[in-house]
């Protein structure tokens, strides 16, 4: 089984930071909701912030963790949502499984064999299901922020694209988003070298960028963006 890379302590402050980025996630949250289904399970939870607001939306739902430590947070928080389910999970794996969906944000950069974690979480979903991930975009915005975090890539819809097609899966959506996303992140993590974590830069951008980035966006789907989307279908 491959682990994903990186500083735990590293991660875990940048989710923290990325945690009060309220707009952010719910406008994530959504682009996923359509393609649930009634029994989801979520590869690489976090802290569970997703997991959380998902959760008031569907009868069932599974949280998985594979760092062990934050795994142990992960079941402290959610233990009074007696819908939700938390298991370690480390991709890839042989299991099989019947949910409805996999859903996994920020998760397949960190995986060596992100073809293997893909088939992995395929096997999870029921013939029909989605596999729905979002991933960090561009390989010329991987700055000293991504090698802190562990990230071994970044994609493109090209790219992801052809990893979901050699993971036995039918693409069937796949689009960038929050383009101003994408250039404040090379500003501030390779220009000015900072972590992408809580501050006042988050916040504005939060609060004022992001509302209009996501307008914008739902009327026209933009030529780049911070991260690609994609929605992929495992055959009948």
């Amino acid at each position: 089984m491959a682990e994903i890379t990186g500083d735990q302590r590293v991660q875990s402050e940048v989710l923290e930071g990325l945690a009060t980025a309220v707009n952010h996630r719910r406008w994530f949250i959504e682009l996923a909701v359509p393609y649930l289904g009634d029994d989801p399970i979520e590869i690489g939870s976090g802290l569970g912030d997703y997991a959380l607001e998902w959760s008031e939306r569907l009868p069932r739902f599974t949280a998985t963790e594979a760092d062990p430590d934050r795994l142990v947070q992960l079941k402290e928080r959610l233990a009074d949502r007696p819908n939700i389910d938390v298991r370690q999970m480390l991709l890839p794996h042989n299991g099989r499984g019947d949910y409805s969906a996999a859903v996994s944000y920020n998760v397949l950069e960190h995986i060596e064999d992100h073809v293997g974690a893909l088939r992995s979480m395929r096997d999870l979903v029921r013939p029909g299901g989605a596999v729905i991930i979002i991933v960090p975009a561009f390989q010329f915005a991987m700055g000293p922020a991504d090698i802190a975090t562990g990230h071994v890539r970044r994609y493109t819809k090209k790219t992801l694209g052809a990893a979901m097609a050699d993971a036995g899966l039918t693409v069937e959506k796949i689009h960038y988003a929050n383009a101003l996303g994408l250039i404040g992140y090379f500003m501030a993590t390779k220009v000015f070298r900072l972590m992408p974590k809580e501050g006042p830069m988050v916040k504005v951008y939060d609060t004022l960028v992001l509302p209009a980035t996501k307008a914008a966006e739902q009327l026209v789907l933009p030529p780049f963006g911070q991260s690609v989307f994609a929605v992929a279908r495992v055959p009948s």
